[in-house]
């Protein structure tokens, strides 16, 4: 039960590019293409949300005091419960029904079948509200496409929900000219109106700011890095591996495991973790790649670090360490769970939520199974150089079109989807209704088939908590995810655009999307280190330099958001 965690795993660092050209009509007849400060390219847009006066943008910060967490939060982790859960205990965070008996349409990407709209558990979250919400679920997978057709149409449902992995292009831009200014609801103490809005981290809320205006609602996640190596720590007992604390010792150890007539390898692409082993920028987002060095702005791919990287990933697939479906991009690479459970390969680096769910979907079928975290060493032994990730990564936004009434009704939803692990609006929110939609026994929420039909990916992006690990049928696991957070985000620093909404100037936007193909084919042997040297200095040429001109205009002008 991670509702922060990332929706879908590791999304890949190529944009995905919404249908730039339709979205471009969205924003035509004068509507500015600039975010808040105003930085500009000749014309070609872009911007930030932080700036001069940004603070005042945001909502008033007032800590939830309904629930206490078991393990708080530390060093930016999530905060992370262990007990069991107790219905009968179960706290109430909206003492009063906010909403006011409207209609809101809401439009959000949606993995599996959408059941129908007139479901038990629809029923349930709108009685609760107060609002008669109307859900008009798209296929999360070709999300991008729908939501530039619908951003460049006149007919826009009241809330649209955008993850930060469809808002390539012009989606920006389209924000800013069709969502409307949340402001005069939620800046300063307006947001105590909405208790479990005003509880949302201020870091996750000034990731809603676009245009100089609070247009969206945040789902929080941790900004400690998600990827964590997992291994068979039941294996590794065993057979007496040790946990590696270098990259030798990692190459050693895998050297050891490997056996390729026994079908065993040690490993899968490990190219996420040797990023973070050698202290690489972040390349989950483009802004976050960027940082000021000795006065110097530089980018990701022009690191010494970020070439060892590679290098020494490269070597474990030349050594023959690595499960061959990850240098053919099948199976195992897709869905690591099967051969991970049958031995095949022993560590792989995946999201944080895989530590529960691998454990959950082995737990009746192989009792002996165990899949655990290795921290994250530097790659010379002494402590890891790690940076931060988005403070929020799903945003729900209201139409500039939608009335004052109607604005009310969507914040009354969003308030309900926000609150609190251990709260009857969270059971309702995740779980549904009890007895329908799951049952509990020896503390442990379980969905019935229904529950599993009707209670997906809705409610929970149009707002959520704090990010949360709780975990009442593994509390071992949820314990030993945050606390791993814990102890990675000490090491864990946020480069010169943390937490701001960075809009790069169209001009741009391709710029850097064939580095991911390349580390591939360099990482497999296909293609050189060489190449990618060439490649950063092609980059450089055909607008790096550029760009880091404009980033650098960008953080004179407007200062760090980093802290």
């Amino acid at each position: 039960m991670t509702p922060n965690a990332s929706a879908a795993s590791a999304p890949s660092r190529r944009s995905f590019l919404a249908s730039t050209a339709v979205v471009a009509a969205a924003v035509a007849g004068g509507v500015p293409l600039l975010s808040a400060c105003g930085a500009s390219d000749s014309g070609s847009g872009g911007g930030s949300s932080e700036g001069k006066g940004v603070k005042k943008l945001l909502p008033a910060f007032v800590a939830s005091n309904v629930v206490t967490p078991d393990i708080a939060s530390k060093n930016g982790s999530s905060i992370g419960f262990t007990s069991k859960l107790d219905l009968a205990g179960l706290k109430t965070s909206v003492t009063k029904k906010l909403g006011k008996g409207g209609k809101v349409s809401i439009m959000s990407p949606f993995w599996g079948s959408p059941p129908k709209s007139d479901n038990a558990y629809y029923k349930a979250m709108n009685s609760l509200i107060g609002v008669d919400v109307t859900w008009q679920n798209q296929d999360g997978n070709t999300y991008d496409q729908k939501l530039g057709a619908v951003l460049a149409s006149s007919d826009i449902p009241d809330v649209v929900v955008v993850p930060s992995w469809n808002m390539g292009g012009k989606i920006p831009s389209a924000i800013i000219g069709k969502f409307a200014d949340l402001g005069p609801y939620l800046a300063g103490d307006k947001a105590k109106d909405y208790p479990n809005l005003a509880a949302i981290p201020t870091d996750a809320w000034q990731r809603c700011i676009f245009g100089g205006k609070l247009r969206g609602l945040p789902m929080p996640s941790s900004y400690v890095p998600n990827i964590v190596p997992l291994y068979r720590k039941d294996i590794f007992d065993k057979e007496g591996y040790e946990v590696p604390t270098s990259a030798d010792e990692f190459m050693a150890l895998a050297k050891e495991i490997t056996n390729a007539k026994a079908k065993r390898w040690a490993c899968l692409d490990m190219k996420w973790t040797a990023f973070n082993m050698w202290g690489v920028l972040s390349g989950s987002e483009k802004s976050l790649g960027w940082n000021l060095v000795d006065g110097k702005m530089i980018y990701r791919v022009e690191t010494p670090e970020y070439l060892e990287a590679l290098e020494w990933t490269r070597k474990l697939f030349a050594a023959g360490y690595v499960h061959p479906d990850a240098k053919l991009g099948k199976s195992a690479a897709t869905d690591p769970g099967p051969k991970f459970a049958a031995g095949e390969f022993l560590i792989y680096n995946q999201d944080i939520s895989q530590w529960w769910s691998r454990t959950a979907e082995q737990a009746t079928q192989n009792p002996d199974y165990k899949i655990w975290g290795m921290d994250i060493f530097g790659h010379d032994g002494g402590d890891p150089t790690l940076w931060a990730g988005s403070p929020a990564g799903i945003f729900a936004f209201i139409s500039k079109k939608a009335s004052a009434s109607v604005i009310h009704d969507a914040l009354a939803v969003a308030n309900v989807t926000a609150a609190p692990y251990g709260t009857k609006e969270y059971m309702l929110t995740n779980y549904g209704v009890e007895g329908t939609h799951y049952t509990v026994k020896n503390g442990v929420p379980t969905k019935t088939d229904q529950g599993n039909n009707e209670v997906i990916n809705a409610y929970v992006m149009v707002a959520s908590p704090a990010s949360t690990i709780a975990h009442p049928d593994f509390p071992e696991v949820a314990k030993a995810q945050v606390e791993w957070q814990q102890r990675m985000g000490a090491f864990t620093k946020k480069s010169s655009f943390y937490g701001q909404q960075i809009t790069e100037p169209s001009r741009y936007t391709n710029l850097s999307n064939d580095f991911e193909q390349l580390e591939d084919d360099i990482t497999r042997g296909r293609k050189k280190i060489s190449d990618m040297q060439q490649a950063v200095s092609d980059w450089k040429s055909k607008g790096g330099d550029q760009l880091r001109a404009w980033y650098q205009k960008l953080l004179d002008d407007n200062g760090s958001a980093a802290s």
